[in-house]
């Protein structure tokens, strides 16, 4: 399964685990038993410190106390007046009883308890609007502060905090957990109000009307969560499974789309299909046994209601017939019946809905308790005038402490020279290079340009002295003008038009059909490899950098295009410090200096001609290379 699939097994909606996960959850909406019992007893995960979260999380409610009182006291009057109803009404039932067994019925009475309901019906709504509106607010605004504290504390941590974690985790900490954490105090905090206090107005309600009758109803509350906790019980685990099963379809797909050009060229797709048919039979079985599971809590839930409906009437009769209680309490009873089943599967699906929400806040602060990247310097010094002389003195350096990638380096670099970095996979090529642009922070030592220590200076002027190509393009969704200006903000026309000329890219930009208002789609898959490379190569062109930093840059065209590119790289590094980091080292014959790396250190330096003389681990390499290379020229 790929990493994506890993972090986000449940997919969206509902985050990673789907719903009852830390991203998820269980279902929103004002639910009855019936409502959707599976995803009620969906189990969700358990934060590690519930309180300690809970106290946290609220405190980014503080300011808004006042507005949340607000809404407690609108939730209260909304509750209180929809709970009168139902007595108002059977004041009404009880009249036309009595007209019709008396002399007549008396209308105009029944018309002021009609106005008197209409007007509860209002003013209970006016209330609710008014709680949603105000909980609307708060909720935004809180989680409008919550993600612009995640967006800055993103563009605080140190580069090795995304090394360490799939982009699909960090996804499902920034976008999954916080919308949980959005929709809980949206509707789960109201919905919690207004089922607590509804069903203790119930309770006093039915109370006031017959206790006997309160007692009947209030003893079939243990089979009905007997029967809730027995069905549930079984449903989880065909839950769990389907979650299961549906995290591993979606990273079989991931990995069957994105890599579909491999599958077809090994002749993989039946494979794939059969696959994809194992995994889809096995989330039907788990998909269908839970929802056919779950889904018998209604009907029972319906027969055990029903009993009490139909004790609550034989008794509530008998209560009649000896006059205790009137015939239009006995309506008012069954509709409050009918009310306390339904507040009670709300608070019961909050609850886990509240722990979920809080293991996503729990995700999310652990994310804000990232430690930062090293401070910038105070004072924070700058180059003008860059020139290009780079230091390197005594550097060590390691991902952990207690592995060193690098050790006591020393490397001096004067400005206009071409420096070439060469050496087995893993020697430490590409940690210097992000040593050198502050990616990571040396252990030890120090990195000077121009005598100026790179750790006194501020990250984004340090980075505006780099040029960089890589192997690996890097092209957003949009018009190949804009792309190239990427390199640099208020570049003209004649400025890109020019940087790309001087890449080579601009014959190939005219034969498009739009030019240079050509829109590259997702992964610029409308253009060639090679193509990309050209338009990286344009950018770095335009940003015009002291130093630049060179990956192979042209590793992926052709041959004549290669010999393009590196007329176009030789006017480029003209009076510029470079460092190219070479696989092919017969590219680099003309650097002004090789550094060969093996194990983090450096172990040889010199011109070409220097290191074949002294036939040591780079002539072996460069010998090794040429003899490999010798076969396939030879064939051609």
């Amino acid at each position: 399964m790929s990493e994506q699939g890993k972090a986000n097994p449940g997919g969206r909606p509902g985050g990673p685990g789907g719903p009852g996960g830390p991203g998820g959850g269980p279902g929103r909406g004002p639910m009855p038993f019936g409502g959707g019992p599976g995803m009620m007893m969906m189990p969700g995960q358990k934060p590690k410190n519930f309180k300690g979260t809970f106290r946290r999380l609220a405190g980014y409610l503080k300011p808004y106390r006042w507005k949340l009182l607000a809404v407690l006291v609108t939730a209260i009057v909304s509750t209180v007046f929809s709970i009168l109803s139902p007595k108002i009404m059977g004041r009404a039932t009880t009249k036309l009883f009595e007209g019709m067994m008396g002399a007549g019925i008396d209308f105009h009475g029944i018309w002021l308890i009609i106005l008197q309901l209409a007007g509860l019906y209002l003013v209970s709504s006016a209330f609710m609007y008014v709680m949603q509106f105000l909980m609307a607010g708060v909720a935004q605004k809180t989680v409008y502060l919550i993600r612009k504290e995640v967006s800055d504390k993103l563009n605080r941590l140190p580069l090795k905090f995304y090394d360490a974690r799939t982009h699909g985790e960090i996804m499902s900490r920034v976008v999954n957990d916080v919308d949980n954490i959005s929709n809980t105090l949206q509707q789960s905090l109201t919905q919690l109000i207004t089922s607590v206090v509804t069903i203790l107005g119930v309770i006093v309600m039915m109370l006031t009307i017959s206790p006997l009758l309160t007692l009947i109803l209030i003893l079939t509350l243990p089979l009905s969560f007997l029967v809730i906790k027995g069905i549930a019980k079984r449903s989880q685990l065909y839950f769990k499974g389907q979650q299961k099963e549906l995290g591993e379809l979606n990273g079989h797909v991931e990995e069957m789309y994105t890599g579909h050009k491999i599958v077809k060229a090994f002749g993989r797709e039946e494979k794939s299909i059969a696959k994809f048919t194992d995994i889809n039979g096995r989330l039907y079985e788990s998909g269908w046994r839970a929802q056919f599971i779950s889904g018998i809590i209604m009907p029972l839930m319906n027969v055990i209601n029903n009993i009490a409906y139909v004790l609550i009437c034989v008794v509530g009769g008998i209560l009649v017939t000896r006059s205790i209680i009137n015939i239009g309490d006995i309506q008012a009873f069954i509709q409050y019946a009918r009310q306390f089943s339904m507040p009670l599967a709300q608070t019961a699906n909050i609850a886990n809905v509240i722990q979920s929400t809080i293991a996503s806040a729990e995700r999310v602060f652990e994310l804000l308790d990232e430690t930062d990247e090293v401070p910038e310097a105070l004072e924070a010094a700058t180059i003008s005038a860059p020139k290009g002389d780079v230091s390197i003195q005594g550097v060590s350096f390691g991902y952990s402490e207690d592995v060193r990638v690098i050790e006591n380096m020393n490397i001096d670099v004067k400005q206009g020279q071409t420096v070439a970095i060469v050496g087995p996979t893993g020697a430490g090529k590409t940690t210097l290079v992000n040593l050198l642009m502050r990616f990571y922070e040396v252990n030890g030592g120090r990195i000077t340009i121009d005598g100026t220590d790179i750790a006194s200076m501020k990250r984004g002027h340090l980075r505006k002295l780099f040029g960089m190509v890589l192997q690996d393009t890097w092209l957003f969704n949009g018009t190949i003008r804009d792309n190239i200006a990427y390199g640099r903000a208020g570049a003209t026309e004649e400025e890109i038009v020019g940087a790309a000329k001087a890449a080579f890219a601009d014959h190939f930009i005219r034969t498009l059909p739009d030019g240079y208002d050509t829109v590259l789609n997702e992964e610029a898959s409308n253009i060639s490899q090679g193509q990309k490379q050209l338009l990286t190569i344009a950018r770095a062109i335009l940003a015009d950098p002291a130093i630049l930093i060179l990956d192979e840059a042209t590793s992926s065209v052709d041959t004549r295009t290669e010999v393009q590119i590196q007329k176009a790289m030789h006017r480029l590094m003209k009076g510029r410090t470079s460092f190219v980091i070479a696989h092919r080292l017969s590219t680099i014959r003309d650097a002004d200096l090789i550094l060969v790396m093996n194990k983090g250190n450096v172990i040889e330096q010199g011109t070409h001609a220097e290191l074949m003389e002294r036939g040591g681990f780079y002539a072996d390499l460069y010998n090794s290379q040429f003899a490999e290379e010798s076969p396939a020229v030879n064939a051609v």
